[in-house]
């Protein structure tokens, strides 16, 4: 059995799909920690971030209703037997957790308030930013999905709502030394002008994407050849359309196949030989991040 973790938005919940038939198995439910959106799984344990409990704009409509400022995100972990549930991380040391990944020695996240891109040990300690940035009017300073690969950092800058002014980058994994992670030299902007990037994850010399921005380029799974240093990317190849707000994503390349979560609930298996799509589950609620076990 092939299981894959994905996360319940509303349910505060991690659950355990197996991806043949879509069969569903509760690991953690009405968790205290709110709005739950990344997610890796190292050996046993199911590693998450969180980003908040939203204050609501009753006057504001859109994504912009939700009020993510306050530094209440956190990183989680749990058995994948539900047994040992913690907090890594003291509070207020993220503000919105979004996309989290491991290299297997260490976790990396994504904070979209915080302006940053961090990292830390798997027990929480020597925590580092790795990027900061300053604020910038349109939420085009906001860093939501993470992927580590050969030696380089890997991330999203969505943009506005449906702007069209997404953006991916790319810097080493170490900080050069000398340099704050304010200020570094080495971060190259690979793409520009996308709809609204989100997760990431990087397999098979490819980088691959979701896009939760306005059609006809939004709303899909995106892959792409990972450019040499120094080089931008190239054009995208598209690999599915349609999805309701596309978020997480997770890559089996030995079975030629993408996992795509959205926030009409639905998560997709998407073949990487173009092939098609059938839905593995649909959880009748919004779901973020999702990763293989």
């Amino acid at each position: 059995m092939t299981a894959m973790i994905a996360l319940g938005l509303a349910s505060r919940s991690i659950l355990s799909i197996d991806v043949d038939d879509g069969s569903v198995r509760t690991i953690l439910s009405r968790d205290g920690a709110y709005c739950p959106d990344g997610v890796a799984v190292v050996g046993d344990t199911v590693y998450w971030t969180t980003m908040g409990k939203p204050a609501i704009r009753p006057d504001v409509e859109g994504e912009a209703k939700y009020d993510y400022s306050a530094a209440d995100g956190g990183l989680h972990a749990i058995g994948l037997d539900g047994s040992g549930r913690r907090d890594l991380l003291p509070s207020g040391t993220i503000v919105t957790g979004k996309q989290l990944v491991s290299d297997g020695t260490r976790l990396y996240w994504g904070d979209r308030e915080g302006r940053r891109v961090s990292s830390c040990r798997p027990d929480g300690s020597d925590v580092a930013d790795l990027i900061v940035n300053p604020a910038e009017p349109d939420r085009m300073a906001e860093c939501v999905g993470v992927a580590v690969a050969d030696g380089y950092l890997y991330w999203t800058q969505k943009g506005p709502s449906k702007g069209g002014r997404g953006r991916i980058f790319r810097a080493g994994l170490a900080v050069p030394d000398g340099q704050p992670p304010e200020s570094r030299t080495d971060v190259e902007l690979l793409w520009d002008s996308l709809p609204e990037p989100i997760d990431l994850a990087v397999a098979d010399g490819h980088l691959y994407w979701t896009d939760r921005g306005a059609e006809p380029n939004g709303n899909t799974l995106n892959r792409a050849l990972l450019p040499m240093v120094g080089q931008p990317g190239a054009e995208p190849e598209i690999l599915a359309r349609g999805l309701q707000e596309a978020i997480g994503l997770a890559v089996d390349a030995a079975a030629g196949v993408v996992y795509v979560s959205d926030l009409g609930g639905t998560i997709r298996a998407v073949a990487l030989d173009g092939t098609g799509d059938r839905v593995v589950v649909d959880l009748g609620e919004k779901v973020t991040g999702v990763a293989l076990t």
